[in-house]
């Protein structure tokens, strides 16, 4: 069982049009377990509403953690919470933090973020500067007035710098390829985080121009579409150790019909963002949904399943419980 610390919110910042930065210490005061920039943590806003936000701003500082939320129309409760009913004093529990977004070392770094992808990447552009590796972050927003710390993206830097595009100007991701994309050098790596179709375009693009897979990284904020049920086949998930079999049906998932059996499945934020609930596959063919694992971890020798999202395209899959 992973272990919660107790936090206060400290303060609470309006950061552009629609986000709201949240300042988190300690309860008893103490440090924060230290963190890398791409890392996130859990937040238990209330019981039974556990969302995933990336920790933001200089990771030296364990002082307080920072994240940054965008109030969402389409909200599941998370978004809406943390802007309607979230006030400072109040205290929440959170999970150490955990990185599946990690830096590699580079020579050369390209941020590129949209919208609240922002988080992560003005995380990584302050770890970025205190090491002295060159980088140049790209930020895309739909107008003034939607952009989170602007004032510390507008600072100069010593080793990089930040272009903030607005579609509303005719500077859209799609329209708008930064040069730094268009000439990919041997030691430089490139990071994309924010809607599946920005990272999906921006990808594309890159590939397209040289990019080297290995090069990219990527981390979505919110989860892939759901697939619709219409049409979809149900199959059997098998325990490996004990040989015990059930049926999924369509529209079910893996870990719903685990959890209802009596099968304990390790679960955090049940849309395939946080590799919680990956387990390993030792027989059939997975149809992986999840947005954490890479392409190359999707088509590796050794297979691992997203439980809470991803499904099977053979009529039995096995796995290592």
């Amino acid at each position: 069982m992973s272990t919660t610390l107790q936090v206060v919110v400290d303060g609470m910042f309006r950061q552009g049009r629609h986000n709201l930065a949240v300042n988190l210490v300690a309860e008893n005061g103490q440090p924060l377990p230290c963190w890398q920039p791409g890392a996130h943590i859990d937040v238990h806003l209330r019981e039974g509403l556990v969302r995933q936000y990336s920790l933001t701003g200089q990771s030296d500082n364990t002082r307080h953690y920072q994240i940054c939320i965008a109030r969402d129309q389409q909200s599941r409760g998370g978004s809406r919470y943390v802007h309607e009913m979230l006030r400072p004093g109040q205290v929440l529990r959170i999970s150490p933090p955990r990185n599946l977004f990690p830096m590699q070392p580079a020579g050369k770094v390209i941020l590129m973020a949209a919208g609240i992808g922002i988080t992560p990447l003005y995380a990584m552009a302050e770890a970025l500067e205190a090491a002295g590796v060159p980088f140049v972050l790209h930020y895309y927003v739909k107008q003034r007035g939607d952009e989170a710390f602007l004032p510390e993206l507008s600072k100069p830097f010593q080793h990089g710098f930040c272009e903030i595009w607005h579609s509303s100007e005719g500077r859209s991701p799609r329209s708008h390829a930064p040069a730094e994309l268009l000439d990919p050098a041997e030691d430089t790596h490139l990071y994309l985080c924010g809607p599946a179709g920005f990272m999906s375009h921006i990808r594309a693009t890159a590939i397209r121009h040289g990019w080297q897979e290995q090069h990219i990284h990527t981390e979505a904020f919110k989860p892939l579409t759901a697939v619709a049920a219409q049409g979809e086949a149900g199959f059997t998930v098998t325990l490996a150790s004990t040989g015990q079999q059930w049926p999924v049906a369509p529209g079910q998932t893996i870990a719903t019909v685990l959890l209802e059996n009596g099968v304990d499945v390790p679960l955090s934020c049940e849309m395939g963002m946080c590799g919680a609930c990956l387990t390993r596959v030792t027989e059939g063919e997975i149809d992986h949904r999840d947005t954490v694992q890479s392409a190359a971890e999707k088509s590796a020798p050794e297979q691992y399943i997203a439980l809470c999202c991803s499904r099977s395209l053979s009529r039995n899959l096995v796995i290592e419980l």
